[in-house]
């Protein structure tokens, strides 16, 4: 089944700060780009506790970490040079780790049969070796940092694959997002029509969508009688 998207009026200023940091990417808006981006992950957050019924719940608890480290994240690599990468690729780590706390449990609603699980696997590591051994010769000192990272990624993709659709497509945006990132930054002679402008959009339409799934189980929670 195709996930289902419907209206989220708290998430409307999230839509808006990333419509405004977007069309500066496409305009070349360098400074409004630099303003805007340490706004996105605020402004998700925010449109989250809005929307959810219950705020004492896991599904904010995890969700809202892994928006906190995300926002980290994305102020720590707009610092130049490896150890501003470096930093933000660990805050990002931290995000990934609390949304697979966030898949496997809060967000869990169906087991996989083996040969789903199998199949995930498969794909996973399939896309981190393909990955890993593409970028090795680049990397230098950061084969390892990036390594590692690359399976903490590819696990949430996966985990994520045991929650609503919505949810699961939004893991693999967010994992196209920072593969397009990964090459862009190291592979010599990569390019695509605007990186900067990919990157971004895969980004905040991977976690926008995660985040509708949480706000989704939330509400649908909310609607179901407790049992006695």
């Amino acid at each position: 089944m195709l996930p289902v998207l419907r209206p989220v009026p708290a998430l409307t200023p999230s839509a808006l700060v990333t419509i405004v940091h977007l069309s500066a990417i496409g305009a070349g808006a360098d400074d409004l780009v630099a303003a805007t981006k340490p706004l996105l992950m605020p402004a998700l957050l925010a449109g989250l506790v809005l929307a959810l019924p219950v705020r004492r719940s896991p599904l904010l608890l995890w969700g809202g970490l892994a928006l906190v480290f995300s926002w980290l994240g994305d102020v720590l690599l707009q610092n130049p040079g490896d150890l501003g990468f470096l930093l933000g690729m660990a805050a990002f780590g931290l995000a990934h780790l609390a949304y697979i706390v966030l898949y496997l449990g809060p967000l869990r609603t169906r087991g996989l049969p083996r040969w789903g699980l199998a199949l995930g696997i498969l794909l996973g590591v399939s896309w981190w070796g393909s990955m890993v051994a593409a970028l090795a010769l680049w990397l230098g000192s950061l084969l390892v940092p990036v390594a590692v990272y690359g399976l903490v990624l590819g696990a949430a993709a996966v985990c994520a694959l045991t929650t609503r659709p919505l949810v699961a497509v939004g893991a693999v945006v967010f994992l196209v997002s920072d593969t397009l990132l990964a090459f862009d930054r190291f592979l010599p002679g990569f390019s695509v029509l605007d990186a900067d402008l990919a990157i971004m959009l895969t980004y905040c339409l991977g976690q926008g969508l995660i985040i509708a799934g949480v706000i989704a189980a939330g509400r649908a929670r909310a609607r179901t009688p407790a049992s006695i």
